[in-house]
């Protein structure tokens, strides 16, 4: 008799494995992703050290909301033409002496400008660049038209500073939440899988030399929470599962763990294609049809930190579970005891003597107890409402009550 997590698993006709996707919509264990933790662990490892070397040496590409600046703003069309990126840049380099920090293009029709920034410029720098800009791009509304303001760093900063306060916050609140509804190690579980997706997130930023905004702050943010949500539905189906699997023989406790996750991986992976569409479809709208900085970089936030999220919610948060889990007692002796009745039953499988007679009924009774488990864990017992439950009331005559009557 099969035992294991892949007890159920069907099997194709002619002795075929069923595909990859059969599987994967069936959910049935066929995924042994905790039970090859340690490559997982590995990969994630060297992702995360990546990531973490190129913020220390590489630093960040710092937006002119972070390290202040000087930002000049014109029109995008002329009185006969449309103005191009490569003709600002031309002008500011050659009036100036120096490149721009960033020249972009934002908005659409009408009321689409060319946004410069640049390191701090004084009166007399900006009052001679919006001169020449006038002069050889003549934008629509001319000199007037053409707008500057000075941005300081300290705005950034004080950004910053909020976000790591509102991070710190978050990651105590989950913390607590997680320990109270479910337990100790699953907290730490999340927590370091939302740490994870914090650190590849900013790594890839800091990797591609993608410039770092107020904006890019606020997506970083945005993405714990689904990164969190992914793990909680992993996590919610792994409790029911391991519901009094320590009286159990049946699977351990990684076995029941890798079956949520097989059972909850087409969930994931459905959950985070569909969110990191309409992201991928923000991200080429804001940068190929756009051009708005803020929109690109909460695009470019979101779709990273989802991928990450649902990575590490997947190969990283479960598997931390069951090895945490495996520092009890009470759970590595129970691993014990399913590897104990499975060597039993391949004695018995060999014909060998000296196997206990009782163990198909004691496997029989565990899984009827297992199944009673996940009907009460899956469906609130209902009391009062039925017309089954209501009382009947005694309506004073009976078949079997004498009357006090003779019979004549």
């Amino acid at each position: 008799m099969t035992t294991g997590e892949n007890a159920h698993e069907p099997q194709a006709p002619s002795g075929k494995r069923p595909s990859v996707f059969n599987r994967l919509y069936l959910g049935n264990g066929a995924f042994d992703i905790v039970g090859k933790r340690g490559r997982w662990y590995v990969v994630t490892s060297v992702i995360f050290l990546v990531c973490l070397g190129s913020m220390l040496f590489k630093g960040f590409n710092l937006g002119i909301d972070f390290v202040g600046g000087t930002k000049v703003q014109l029109p995008a069309t002329s009185v006969s033409k449309q103005i191009t990126v490569d003709e600002v840049k031309s002008v500011f380099t050659e009036t100036l002496g120096t490149e721009a920090s960033t020249v972009q293009v934002a908005g659409t029709g009408a009321s689409q400008q060319v946004l410069i920034r640049s390191e701090t410029l004084n009166t007399d720098q900006v009052t001679k660049l919006k001169t020449a800009l006038a002069d050889k791009l003549k934008p629509q509304g001319g000199l007037p038209a053409i707008s500057d303001s000075a941005v300081s760093g300290s705005w950034g900063g004080e950004i910053t500073t909020q976000a790591v306060i509102a991070l710190i916050v978050f990651l105590v609140l989950v913390t607590i939440f997680l320990a109270v509804y479910f337990e100790r190690w699953m907290a730490v579980s999340a927590l370091v899988a939302l740490i994870f997706d914090t650190g590849v997130t900013a790594g890839v930023y800091s990797i591609v030399g993608f410039e770092l905004t107020p904006g890019t702050i606020i997506g970083l943010l945005t993405i714990l929470g689904f990164s969190l949500y992914d793990t909680v539905v992993v996590f919610d189906k792994v409790k029911e599962n391991t519901r009094g699997i320590l009286g159990l023989t049946r699977r351990t406790y990684a076995e029941a763990s890798n079956l949520a996750l097989n059972q909850t991986l087409m969930r994931s992976l459905n959950t985070s294609l569909i969110a990191v569409l309409p992201v991928l479809g923000l991200l080429v709208i804001g940068v190929g049809v756009l051009g708005v900085g803020t929109l690109k970089d909460l695009a470019l936030v979101q779709m990273t930190g989802m991928i990450a999220g649902a990575f590490s919610s997947i190969f990283l948060a479960t598997p931390l579970l069951v090895d945490l889990k495996l520092t009890e007692p009470k759970v590595r002796q129970q691993a014990e005891r399913v590897a104990a009745r499975r060597a039993n039953q391949a004695r018995k499988a060999a014909g060998e003597s000296g196997v206990e007679s009782t163990d198909e009924e004691s496997l029989n009774a565990e899984l009827r107890r297992e199944a009673a488990m996940a009907a009460a864990a899956s469906v609130p017992a209902r009391t009062g409402k039925g017309p089954e439950s209501r009382k009947v009331r005694p309506t004073g005559k009976s078949a079997g009550r004498p009357s006090g009557k003779k019979r004549r």
